[in-house]
Formats: structure tokens, sequence, C-alpha cells
């Protein structure tokens, strides 16, 4: 037992205990931004589209930091800080690809090297630790990527991005009030559909989940397969191309760690729908939340008609996460799983294997 306020170290987390038995109250606290295991990986910080004449900050893992293009077109991060006075540079301007601090006008160019101090005059060398200490970021799948230490993780692979008979949506970038555990855990699950999901697909689904097989999947996604039947209402007919109450879906779900999901959803004219669904802490409990749609059709429905629907299941999962508090644990003692659960308990598991070693 510890005393209030006391912290203790669990498997590679760190837990702050304000209660004599936190996991039965619910008030375990997992310090994710305190773990070090998690700075390696990569995270969804902004949309490419985003980061275009002016600089972008962003938040993660409880720290700042600014996003810019810089001379050379790519995107280049840093934390949110000038050398000099400590001023946030994502205040500043981007002038040429070069990233200006707002507060003495200092400039910083490709590899955030300081390529002009206004107070030193041209003929004074930069002083060394004038330069920003950049971290990893890239472009990919339309998002920008970011990894805040030396990248030990990799960013999830969606071999469809290459075919040309599939067109890619982005859905630009949500904020949710929850933590990107409990977010991830719910996309892994499929027994909420009949009771989460009653405004959009869940109403015709049978409420007794089948036993769910894991497996490797393709791309290096970690989940299990299975079908489903589906309510097609107006918005699911433009999702599913198809006419009827009902549509038959085949789908399988996937998760790469830290806290990527993807769902594949085929339905029986051929029709393709991939989702890419993807969770960065922001800190503890909160998160920001992106997906991307990849699909096979002609191209010829609005985009925005497209997402439509899934826009609405994400909405339906962000009323019930935001009323769930704190993070899940990743203790598997501490919660109750059942047969169901066998896709985010695995998931769990890696997640913990992961941030414990």
């Amino acid at each position: 037992m510890h005393e209030r306020g006391s912290s203790s170290s669990t498997d590679g987390l760190i837990e702050t205990h304000d209660d004599p038995d936190p996991v039965r109250s619910g008030r375990m606290v997992v310090m994710f931004v305190e773990n070090p295991a998690l700075r390696h990986q990569w995270y969804v910080v902004a949309e490419g589209a985003d980061v275009t004449d002016a600089p972008v900050g962003v938040r993660l893992l409880g720290a700042d930091y600014v996003v810019w293009r810089s001379p050379s077109g790519e995107v280049t991060a840093a934390p949110d800080r000038c050398p000099h006075r400590e001023s946030p540079l994502s205040i500043g301007t981007v002038e040429q690809g070069c990233l200006r601090c707002p507060y003495h006008g200092w400039a910083f160019g490709d590899g955030g090297r300081c390529v002009e101090i206004p107070s030193s005059g041209r003929d004074r060398p930069v002083p060394p630790a004038a330069h920003l200490a950049t971290v990893s970021a890239v472009e990919r799948y339309g998002l920008v990527w970011l990894c805040p230490d030396d990248p030990e993780g990799t960013i999830p692979l969606m071999s469809v991005e290459d075919d040309p008979t599939y067109r890619r949506i982005n859905s630009g970038i949500e904020t949710w009030a929850t933590s990107a555990t409990r977010m991830t855990d719910n996309f892994m699950d499929i027994s909420h559909f009949p009771w989460v999901h009653l405004g959009t697909f869940g109403v015709e689904q049978n409420t007794e989940v089948p036993k769910l097989h894991l497996e490797a999947l393709d791309d290096g996604w970690f989940g299990y397969r299975y079908e489903v039947e589906a309510r097609n209402d107006t918005g699911g007919t433009v999702a599913s191309g198809q006419e009827g109450d009902v549509v038959h879906r085949r789908m399988s779900t996937g998760f790469h760690l830290p806290f990527s999901v993807r769902s594949t959803i085929h339905y029986e004219t051929g029709l393709d729908h991939l989702l890419l669904l993807c969770s960065t802490p922001v800190d503890d409990t909160t998160s920001s939340f992106t997906f991307v749609v990849w699909r096979n059709d002609d191209f010829s429905t609005p985009t925005e008609e497209i997402i439509a629907f899934d826009r609405a299941i994400g909405a339906e999962d962000k009323v019930m996460l935001e009323r769930v508090p704190g993070v899940l644990p990743l203790d598997q003692q501490a919660t109750v799983s059942v047969q169901s659960d066998r896709p985010s308990v695995e998931w769990r598991r890696q997640l913990a294997a992961l941030i414990g070693s």
C-alpha cells in the first residue's frame, strides 16, 4: 500500500496512487508521457496539407513541437522553443522555407540549422548551440508522422497506397478527451457494435460474438477476420455502394504497435473499403485522432460523402470513450475480459511488453 500521492513503477509503467486500492477504484494513472520506450515510436501529429506556409504547433507525449516545411520542401520538426530565449517557434513565420522566431528574428533552415541571427549581423559566426535539435519527421499517406527519439518502431504499412485502382481520402485531425489506450482497445473490439453504433450500422448485428482466431494479417498487421450483417441506411448505402436494408461485410481488424489499427471491409460487389485509424497520445488522457480511407470505387462519389458514414461511427465511439475516465490499465488483472476481448487483450499484452522492455 502506498501513501496518498506516492508513486511506484510496475512493468515499465509509472503509476500514481491517490487511493489505497487504485486498481479497484479505477484511479490508477499510467504515465505514458514519462515512459521512454514510447519516445522511439511513430505518431501522427498533422496532415501534410496543413503544413504549408506557416509553422504548425503540435503536442505529443506531453511535449510541444513545431512542424514546418524547410527550404527543400521536406517536413521538419523540432521542440517548440527557440534556443535563444525559448520563445515558441510555432507562433513565428516561415519565409522561403526558413522558420523565423517571432521574438528576436532568428531563422532556421534545412535540418534546423540556424542561418541568421539579425542582431549579430552577417559577419559573426553562428554559435553551434543555436541550431535546433530536430526530431524525426516524415510524410506518409497524407499524414505527418513524428518520432521524438531515435526510431525503433516503424510506421504501419498500407501497401494499398501504391495501387492506382484505389483512392485515398484523408479526414482531418480531431482531439478526443480520452486515452490512446482506450481508443485502440475500442477499435480492436467488435462486441460494442450493437450497443454503441445504433445510429449507424449496429442495429442488425448479433450481440453474440463468435470465437475469434488471432493471426498475422497482410502488411505486418496482427488481428482477426470476421463477418457481420450491418444496417445499410442512407449513409451506409453511400459507403457500401449497395441498396437494401442490410449488407453483408467480410472484415478484418488488426493492430500495429503502439496505437494504430487497420480495418478492412469487403462487400459482395467487390468493393473494398480500408481504414487506417491512428490514435496519438497528446498526454495521458487526451489524444488526437485521424482516419484514412482507401477505396477501389469509380471515384465518382464526392469524398466527403464517402467518409461521412465513417465520421458518424467515430462520433459514436467518441461519445462513449470520453465518458470512461483515465487510462485503460495494461495489467490484465485490473479489468475483466471475456473471449470476445481476445484481440484487445493481445494488443494490451504486446504494448505492455513494449513499454516495459
